[in-house]
């Protein structure tokens, strides 16, 4: 089979795909488009889990959004500096997928790292394309390149009803015991904003988003250049 994607996915830790856009995940999946996630390092910086109980649960996680790949690339967590070795990483993930469209998170957010992703799947997406750059492989150009939400919102250039699909995001999101499971007294836990109720919130966020256009579900995205129509 070939390691093509329709989708491409990436996030600074497993689960921040999940908290953006797990609806529309599982939608692109019954729709019959082979989608995958690139987590760019393994979280070990993480409060609480491990680096072994955090890849489990990504497993987990991909199994009931139905992922045809899920990759790590192993970048330091707390670590993404836009370096010229991460930004070639990026673009070798890429050009071995070939996705038509590529997804990163959006460029405002509380946590750096999610805020360094998306300045390196942008860069990454310019020189996949640039056939000097690396020439040893061939250059690929994404049809399209969006970004998805995780802690912070702003106006979505566009939604997608997840309204039908919204199990599998809640299902997945739940995966991650050791990211947003309330700590116990006999665990070796930290309170962190994440098991605080966090899910609850972003189901509450996507409910609103939902609501405003009369919808159960929705998750938003950004676009930075104008979606092309063939008509009104």
């Amino acid at each position: 089979m070939s390691q093509a994607l329709d989708v491409l996915i990436f996030g600074a830790h497993p689960d921040d795909a999940e908290i953006g856009m797990g609806g529309t995940i599982r939608k692109l999946v019954e729709q019959g488009k082979r989608v995958g996630i690139v987590d760019l390092t393994r979280a070990e910086m993480s409060s609480n889990g491990t680096v072994e109980i955090r890849l489990q649960e990504a497993v987990e996680a991909s199994a009931i959004l139905g992922l045809a790949v899920r990759d790590n690339l192993e970048l330091p967590d707390r670590g993404l500096t836009g370096a010229a070795d991460q930004i070639a990483k990026l673009v070798r993930t890429i050009r071995f997928y070939k996705p038509q469209t590529v997804l990163a998170p959006y460029w405002e957010d509380r946590h750096p790292d999610h805020v360094q992703c998306s300045k390196l799947v942008q860069e990454a997406v310019f020189n996949a394309k640039l056939r000097r750059y690396m020439p040893e492989q061939a250059a690929w150009t994404a049809n399209s390149l969006y970004f998805y939400f995780i802690n912070d919102i702003a106006k979505p250039d566009f939604i997608v009803d997840v309204s039908a699909v919204y199990p599998a995001k809640l299902n997945a999101l739940k995966a991650y015991r050791s990211q947003f499971t309330a700590p116990s007294e006999d665990a070796d836990y930290v309170e962190t904003p994440l098991n605080r109720g966090y899910v609850e919130r972003v189901e509450a966020r996507d409910k609103a988003l939902g609501q405003s256009h009369s919808i159960g579900y929705a998750e938003g995205f950004v676009t930075r250049i104008p979606l092309v129509l063939d008509t009104l």
